[in-house]
């Protein structure tokens, strides 16, 4: 462990960090319980909560409720830049051996924006399908989805179930047209709210990637609009 001069809950941190590293523990692995932890340590377990929150924080850990904290598992690579194809979550997770799912927070029908109008090409007026859920590879939360689509020709997802289902393959049966291409995107960093902290298993304030991404079919004809918060120490977009 770390000098006497670190604090105690740096020197769990970087002794916990360490085990993960090295592969004392694994990918999945459930750790000892906080109350294991501040007997193995000789400390309060205020002192082993924060050093377990600075490394779920890190994405070294996560929590899942009711089961206990456990190791992360690697990081989810994604090429963003160099391609226009738009690629299912789900499709990503399996190439990286890993089981997508999701869970279902929120739906509802709200009024089409100026900018989502113009891109869906939808006249005044026009209703939205908003669908909102948080998404999963092997049970940790990775990232926030928020998936805008005309209500017409959707309006049957409102109700149909979609935990743990590809919501690409879901507008592709339900409307004909599968989202293939990325007609425009924009990422940029931003800060954790208190409700998404609670959903993706993070601190609140943390850091997030957010994509605007705008989807089209195979033919470049609008499809629906994607608003993603990920988890940036559990997903990686590359160049």
């Amino acid at each position: 462990m770390a000098g006497k001069a670190t604090p105690l809950y740096q020197q769990i941190f970087e002794d916990i960090k360490a085990s993960i590293e090295n592969g004392t523990y694994v990918p999945q692995q459930k750790i000892p319980s906080e109350p294991e932890l501040s007997e193995e340590y000789g400390v309060s377990r205020i002192t082993v909560r924060r050093a377990i929150e600075e490394l779920c924080a890190d994405g070294y850990l996560v929590k899942q409720q009711g089961r206990g904290t456990f190791v992360s598992t690697p990081h989810i690579n994604r090429r963003l830049l160099q391609t226009a194809e738009a690629q299912s979550f789900s499709d990503i997770c399996r190439e990286s051996g890993m089981e997508p799912g999701a869970e279902v927070v929120n739906r509802q029908i709200v009024p089409a924006r100026p900018d989502e109008a113009s891109f869906l090409e939808l006249g005044p007026g026009a209703l939205l399908l908003y669908i909102q859920r948080v998404r999963t590879a092997d049970r940790q939360p990775i990232f926030e989805e928020n998936i805008f689509l005309p209500y017409e020709p959707y309006q049957e997802l409102l109700t149909a179930p979609l935990e743990d289902a590809s919501i690409f393959d879901e507008i592709a049966r339900v409307g004909g047209r599968r989202p293939a291409t990325t007609i425009r995107r924009t990422v940029e960093a931003v800060a954790a709210t208190s409700e998404q902290a609670s959903e993706l298993a993070i601190a609140a304030h943390a850091p997030l990637l957010y994509l605007n991404a705008y989807f089209g079919d195979e033919e470049g004809r609008p499809v629906c609009i994607g608003r993603q918060y990920y988890v940036g120490s559990r997903y990686r977009f590359e160049s």
